[in-house]
């Protein structure tokens, strides 16, 4: 559980600003491509070029890098990961500033271990002001920091992924076996309705975890497999509940991502899609059609009230692929009142099924939000 959170005067403006931006207006087209906010909108045509947009982009106003990852220690445990660097603009880089203590983004993080084999979860957050000295990401490739934390690229290409916090730390090499898989079509990754009302998204499907996890004070060496999502656009998600996010790692070498956007209710909305990477790195576009995805039950947060689906059955038809997929603990809840102030589920999950009629098993995470106040 994290810490009791005493609010300064200081950091309760950085949330009040947090809340404005999740909740302001819908950006909508103007002159030069820009929203109403003066942030650029994500809009058809973009194209990805990398290590470019490994980095920054701050041209846009909401940006995340989004790492999971599962793995076993040399003595045969399994733990979950994760750490989540996000960037909330506030004032747009066209907007000269009035002195050097301008307020320009947000810098936000969450770091999460789940403990699957001592069935525990803890979680730690951060907000801090976006300086040379606190808290920033670099453009062009990938080099960020708040405070401790960390993630950067290494000079032979390879990733490095550092967090502490209390008795949890995790200092890992990450290695990524495909290329950047890009979500959707045309340059977006669409959740709704109308002119920028989207993202561009792209993922490392399958990153080869090595070092070291850090539990209760104990440090072991371990392996394992990592997930790496990065998205940014300008406008905020405005209809339905929320969203359920699932990325699976399965060992005939495919990867699956999906995600639901809720409706006011509960059924998927048309923007809900999906991605099938394959063994050799080519993506497959996935429709909300082409997506099922049954509730097996549910759990209850003792400390949000918030009730969860709890086990899902996966259909994917276009590719035959169906899994089980079931939570490796039921508490993996984040209530993050110190950064955020978003209530999520996000934790370690493991599938079996079959692909094409061949059995697979995988491993993954799922999110999911709006299910608690």
């Amino acid at each position: 559980m994290a810490a009791p959170f005493v609010m300064r005067p200081t950091r309760r403006r950085l949330l009040a600003v947090i809340m404005l931006l999740l909740s302001g207006p819908v950006a909508v087209a103007g002159p030069g491509q820009y929203g109403s906010a003066g942030f650029e909108l994500a809009l058809p045509g973009y194209v990805f070029e990398f290590p470019r947009d490994h980095g920054a982009h701050d041209a846009y106003q909401t940006e995340w890098w989004y790492y999971t990852g599962q793995v076993k220690t040399a003595n045969g445990r399994s733990l979950g990961f994760e750490l989540t660097f996000f960037r909330v603009g506030v004032t747009p880089p066209s907007r000269p500033a009035e002195t050097a203590w301008d307020l320009r983004d947000l810098a936000l993080a969450h770091f999460a271990i789940s403990d699957i084999s001592r069935r525990e979860f803890r979680y730690h957050e951060k907000l801090s002001r976006a300086t040379p000295f606190t808290a920033a990401a670099r453009q062009g490739s990938l080099e960020m920091f708040n405070e401790g934390w960390k993630a950067a690229t290494r000079s032979d290409g390879s990733l490095q992924l550092k967090a502490r916090d209390g008795g949890d730390a995790i200092d890992f090499r990450l290695v990524s076996t495909k290329p950047p898989a890009i979500h959707g079509q045309d340059g977006i990754s669409t959740k709704g309705p109308g002119l920028g009302n989207a993202s561009h998204y792209y993922s490392l499907t399958r990153l080869v975890v090595d070092g070291t996890i850090t539990a209760r004070g104990t440090a072991e060496k371990c392996k394992g497999l990592a997930w790496m999502d990065h998205e940014f656009g300008s406008s905020p998600l405005r209809d339905g509940q929320g969203w359920d996010w699932f990325s699976l790692q399965m060992d005939n070498e495919t990867e699956l991502m999906i995600y639901i956007l809720r409706r006011p209710d509960g059924k998927p909305g048309p923007a809900s899609a999906g991605s099938l990477v394959l063994a050799d790195g080519n993506v497959i576009h996935l429709k909300r059609e082409d997506i099922q995805i049954t509730r097996l039950g549910t759990w209850t947060s003792p400390r949000s009230g918030g009730t969860y689906p709890m086990g899902w059955n996966v259909r994917i038809a276009p590719v035959s692929l169906t899994v089980n997929v079931q939570e490796k603990l039921k508490d993996q809840e984040l209530i993050t009142r110190a950064s955020t102030q978003v209530t999520y589920w996000e934790g370690a999950v493991g599938g079996i099924g079959t692909f094409g009629g061949t059995p697979v098993r995988a491993d993954g995470y799922v999110e999911m939000t709006g299910y608690a106040k």
